[in-house]
């Protein structure tokens, strides 16, 4: 009989929440960390599950400890709250953004007492974590990522094994890199269609099918129409992990002009006080262009 496996989960974002929540309805979450006591308080309530105070004590309560924090300092200092308490019998699963390089000092610094760690990445918005339907990015040795796999299941509707630690995160760079290019040309169009007084869910119904169809058309392209714009991925989110890809292009000493374009866009969203919008609310300056203002 194969033995259950349950996780420690540190970070309840807005996506890291309804991960873990998914985890609990499993019967594969055992507790649960958050850097604001309020958030793990009310999960707890939510879920019925035990929270500790203190990061460090997670690996005490399980195998598998779960990341899903938003910057690369935030990944490494939970990683150093945690080394005391990691052994050989831990891995670490950081389903966080951040950069390969983060990645594989992670990686290092978990190996050196020890323990196993796979970088995990995720795309598919607010929706898909709520669903359990994210694409997850998986960096790591195969046999780490087999242990951990029904963790993986629960939280993601496709499981993508792409190479060494660091290489789901140079995976999810180059999502990040596609969305940026996607949300850019769907907004755009969209502000056009407006404008030349089109019915936008006529406009949807008609490119559906066609070369210009996808995820962010069908799901995007209603907040356009309505100019509203809830939260599925935050801009100023979206924002650093372009800084992300700069980085890793400024290696080659290359310029990435899509995404250049679009942090020039997200700063102007973010002086308006856009930031925790979706980053479709990139539409209210694609409109602006026809108005001659920004919205």
């Amino acid at each position: 009989m194969t033995e259950a496996i349950s996780t420690a989960f540190a970070g309840l974002g807005a996506m890291g929440q309804p991960m873990a929540a998914n985890l609990h309805r499993a019967g594969q979450l055992a507790v649960v960390w958050n850097r604001s006591p309020e958030k793990a308080a009310a999960f707890s309530r939510d879920f019925d599950t035990p929270t500790v105070d203190d990061a460090a004590e997670l690996p005490g309560h399980a195998s598998i400890v779960c990341l899903c924090v938003t910057a690369d300092a935030d990944v490494l200092s939970l990683v150093d709250r945690l080394l005391p308490n990691l052994g050989a019998n831990h891995v670490v699963v950081d389903f966080s953004t951040v950069s390969p390089a983060t990645a594989r000092e992670a990686a290092r610094r978990c190996g050196g007492v020890g323990a196993g760690f796979i970088d995990a990445p995720v795309s598919g918005g607010t929706e898909g974590a709520e669903r359990g339907t994210l694409s997850v990015m998986v960096g790591g040795p195969r046999e780490l990522i087999q242990h951990v796999q029904p963790i993986l299941a629960t939280v993601g509707g496709r499981i993508n094994e792409m190479g060494p630690v660091g290489a789901g995160q140079a995976t999810k760079a180059v999502n990040q890199v596609a969305v940026a290019g996607i949300n850019q040309a769907i907004s755009e169009a969209m502000a056009f269609a407006e404008y030349q007084d089109l019915d936008l869910d006529a406009v949807r119904e008609a490119l559906s099918g066609g070369v210009a169809d996808g995820w962010f058309l069908r799901h995007r392209a209603p907040n356009m129409r309505d100019r509203e714009y809830p939260l599925g991925f935050r801009v100023d989110l979206h924002d650093k992990d372009l800084a992300i890809c700069q980085r890793i292009a400024a290696d080659a000493d290359v310029q990435l002009p899509v995404v250049e374009m679009t942090r020039i866009h997200y700063r102007r969203l973010l002086d308006l006080g856009h930031q925790a919008e979706d980053v479709s609310s990139l539409h209210r300056l694609k409109r602006a262009m026809f108005s001659g203002a920004d919205s």
